[in-house]
């Protein structure tokens, strides 16, 4: 990808001084629900969650591939069949998945098969893993209804979820940790957030 500035380049620059950071743990309401989305480089999804009122965790990961516990280097080979996802958990009093879907439909592009941005190739295809029959319904009905604002077809897949890997440490938390050291933080998840009206 040359001179492009991609979330798998930005992460050998800076993985070094991010140290393995984790989540901060909180205590868990017992009735959250989980969605599960990707949407290209899963820095800007969960930055995008964390923002969220309603939403109790975002957590970087991966997700539909068809190798056990991958790491990052092997999911950026783009060989691993995983995409980069976010599995969210948030609190149905608070906020709906169909809310939970329309903060994703405006937080990637869903005309981009492949990818989303300079961020090219498997791990960064948009898709939504869908939990339960109900939540299916519900993401169907979300799409073609988002189908309406745009004029090319949406691309992003809905999909049955699939294991869950959580990502390393140094992924979690990753923008808030690391926006003003990282230049993917500033030039990409930055905008997206002042676009959205979720900055800082």
């Amino acid at each position: 990808m040359g001179a492009f500035l991609t979330s798998c380049n930005a992460e050998k620059q800076a993985s070094a001084s991010a140290g393995s950071k984790t989540k901060d743990s909180k205590e868990m309401n017992e009735n959250l629900e989980v969605a599960t989305v990707a949407g290209g480089c899963f820095w800007c999804i969960e930055a995008v969650f964390d923002k969220i009122e309603g939403v109790e965790s975002a957590v970087s990961g991966y997700s539909g591939g068809h190798v056990e516990n991958p790491t990052y280097e092997q999911v950026c080979r783009k060989n691993t069949g995983h995409y980069e996802v976010v599995q969210i958990k948030f609190d149905p009093a608070k906020i709906s998945y169909e809310e939970i879907l329309t903060w994703f439909w405006k937080a990637h592009n869903p005309t981009q098969a492949n990818g989303q941005g300079n961020d090219i190739g498997e791990p960064y295809r948009p898709a939504i893993f869908v939990h339960s029959e109900e939540q299916r319904k519900k993401a169907e009905a979300s799409k073609a209804e988002f189908q309406k604002t745009l004029q090319a077809p949406i691309a992003t897949k809905i999909l049955d979820s699939a294991k869950f890997y959580s990502a390393e440490g140094y992924h979690q938390d990753y923008y808030k940790l690391n926006k003003n050291r990282n230049p993917y933080c500033r030039v990409v998840i930055a905008p997206k957030l002042k676009k959205l009206g979720l900055d800082d």
